[in-house]
């Protein structure tokens, strides 16, 4: 199998993985009573957020401050990104005496 073979299948892999874990977060929140939806939360570990993002979610998300994690929910849509806040300022190393 060539390599261009082995990546389309990859991607259509992939692909259908993000279809279906898109499908099925739809689907909780669509199960709730119209007031309990929230059209956030997690699939499988994998979280989601279908609201329409603002300018502080982007932020909170994008360049959180007040956390060391580099993965952070989307801002919308399925799965996580990076929070570039750790990376530019990363906290020195603690020494041990």
């Amino acid at each position: 199998m060539s390599r261009r073979k082995k990546g389309n299948a990859t991607n259509t892999l992939l692909g259908l993985a993000t279809l279906a874990i898109t499908g099925a977060a739809i689907r909780e929140q669509l199960r709730k009573a119209p007031e309990e939806r929230t059209w956030e939360g997690s699939i499988l570990g994998i979280p989601y957020d279908f609201r329409k993002p603002t300018p502080e979610r982007i932020r909170e998300r994008m360049w959180n401050d007040t956390t060391s994690s580099i993965f952070t929910p989307q801002v919308f849509g399925i799965g996580w990104t990076l929070n570039l806040h750790p990376i530019v300022h990363p906290k020195p190393k603690q020494t041990s005496k």
